[in-house]
C-alpha cells in the first residue's frame, strides 16, 4: 500500500495546489488573483430579486451548520467555515423577509472580489437543467430501458484517506483478483447484466443519456406519480460530450451542435445514436430523492436561476458568487447565485454552468444552446484574509 500511495503521488503532484502572496494561488500553471470591487461597481447590484436567493442561503447554511471542517471545501480559494457560521447565525436571528433587507444583509457581511485567470476576469459559462423521463417501475414492450441505481461492487476511494498530504482525489472501481480496476465502460452496462439494481424502466435510451449529461430527472411515471431521479455515483471513466462524438464523426455540422438538434437526430436512427452513445464510456448512476429540487454535489436542493456549477479545487461549494454573463439570445443574466454543484466538464478558474430549473423540451432548448463569455464575483466574508 505504502509504494502504492507513493507512486500516486508522484502521479498528481503537479495538481497540487501551492499558495502564493495573498489572494493569489498558482493553480496547474494558472493564476487565481482575486480583485477586491466595490459593491457600487456590480452591474445591475440593485436590481437582483434578493428576496428570491433567501431559501437558497437558509439551505446553504443548514449544510454548513454541519461541517466540521476547517475550510468551505478544499479549494483553491479560501472560506473559513467558522465566519461562514457566524454570519449564518446572524441571519437565522434577522428572520429577513424583504428584498432591501437581504441586500443589505449581504453588503454588511461580505466583500465582492473579481476572479482572474492570470489576470482575465473573462470565461466560458454554459448551462444545465433537470430533464424529464417518462417510466414504469414495471418492465414492459415500452418501458424497457433500466435506470440503475449505484452498484454493490462499485468502490470508491479518496486518496486523502490514505494521507492527507496527498491531492483531495476520487477514483471509482472495482476489486477483481484481489486488485482494484477500472469499472464496467458504458457499452457493457447498457448491454450486459452487471448486477445493478434497477429504478424503475425508461422508455427512451436518448432520455436516460440526457438525464446523465445533466446529472437528474424528474420521472413521469405509467400511473401518474411524479418521482424525482438524482445522481448517486458514477463509473470513473472519462466523460466525452455527445455533441462533440457527433462532431467528430460528422454526423452533425458544427452549427447544429446544440442539445435540441442532437436529441433530433438521436431520436431519429435510434440503431445509430445507440453505438455513438456508448462511445461516452461515462455513466451515471441514479437515486431516488425526496426533494424540493434536484440534489447538487453540495447536498441541498437546486433553485433554477440561483445554482451555478463550478470547479470546486477553485470555488468552494457554498460559496457566494454574482455572474454577469447572457443566455443564448443575448439576455443578460446578472445576479446572485450559489455555488452548489459541479460538472466533469466545468474546469478551470473562471468556468460556471448556470442551473436554468427543471423541465421539457423548452428548458432544453434554453439550457442546451447557452455558451457565453461572462465574469463572475465570489463575495467573502468580511475579514477574512484567504491567505
Amino acid at each position: 500500500m505504502k509504494k502504492f500511495l507513493i507512486l500516486l503521488l508522484v502521479v498528481f503532484l503537479s495538481a497540487c495546489p501551492q499558495k502564493q502572496e495573498e489572494k493569489q494561488e498558482e493553480v496547474s500553471g494558472a493564476k487565481v488573483e482575486l480583485l477586491p470591487t466595490p459593491f457600487s461597481q456590480i452591474v445591475d447590484w440593485n436590481k437582483d430579486n434578493f428576496a428570491e436567493f433567501i431559501p437558497v442561503f437558509e439551505n446553504n447554511c443548514k449544510k454548513i451548520a454541519r461541517l466540521k471542517s476547517e475550510w468551505l471545501g478544499n479549494s483553491e480559494i479560501k472560506i473559513k467555515t467558522e465566519s461562514y457560521k457566524k454570519i449564518c447565525s446572524d441571519f437565522e436571528k434577522q428572520k429577513l423577509q424583504t428584498n432591501d433587507a437581504f441586500r443589505k444583509f449581504i453588503e454588511n457581511n461580505f466583500e465582492p472580489f473579481l476572479v482572474t485567470d492570470n489576470g482575465n476576469p473573462e470565461g466560458k459559462f454554459t448551462s444545465y437543467y433537470e430533464s424529464r423521463i417518462n417510466a414504469s417501475f414495471q418492465k414492459n414492450n415500452k418501458y424497457k430501458y433500466p435506470v440503475y441505481g449505484k452498484p454493490e461492487n462499485l468502490i470508491e476511494i479518496n486518496l486523502q484517506d490514505f494521507d492527507t498530504s496527498l491531492p483531495n482525489k476520487k477514483f471509482f472501481g472495482m476489486i477483481s483478483n484481489q486488485k482494484m480496476v477500472p469499472y464496467h465502460e458504458r457499452k457493457i452496462i447498457e448491454t450486459q447484466d452487471i448486477g445493478a439494481p434497477v429504478l424503475m424502466w425508461a422508455d427512451s435510451l436518448v432520455d436516460i443519456h440526457i438525464m446523465q449529461i445533466q446529472g437528474s430527472a424528474v420521472a413521469h411515471m405509467d400511473n401518474g406519480e411524479k418521482v424525482r431521479v438524482g445522481y448517486a455515483a458514477n463509473n470513473g471513466l472519462p466523460f466525452k460530450g455527445i455533441g462533440r462524438i457527433l462532431l467528430d464523426n460528422k454526423i452533425l455540422p458544427p452549427e447544429k451542435i446544440n442539445m435540441i438538434e442532437i436529441k433530433k437526430w438521436l431520436n431519429e436512427n435510434p440503431e445509430k445514436a445507440e453505438k455513438f452513445m456508448q462511445m461516452n464510456r461515462r455513466y451515471i448512476f441514479h437515486k431516488i430523492i425526496n426533494e424540493s429540487g434536484p440534489l447538487g454535489a453540495f447536498g441541498v436542493p437546486l433553485q433554477a436561476g440561483r445554482c451555478l456549477a463550478v470547479d470546486r479545487s477553485i470555488v468552494p461549494l457554498g460559496s457566494l458568487l454574482w455572474i454577469a454573463t447572457n443566455d443564448a439570445e443575448k439576455n443578460q443574466i446578472n445576479k446572485l447565485v450559489a455555488a452548489q454543484d459541479v460538472g466533469s466538464a466545468i474546469k478551470g478558474i473562471v468556468r460556471g454552468d448556470y442551473f436554468w430549473g427543471s423541465g421539457d423540451d423548452d428548458v432544453l432548448a434554453k439550457a442546451g444552446s447557452m455558451n457565453s463569455k461572462g465574469i463572475y464575483y465570489i463575495f467573502l466574508p468580511k475579514g477574512d484574509s484567504n491567505e
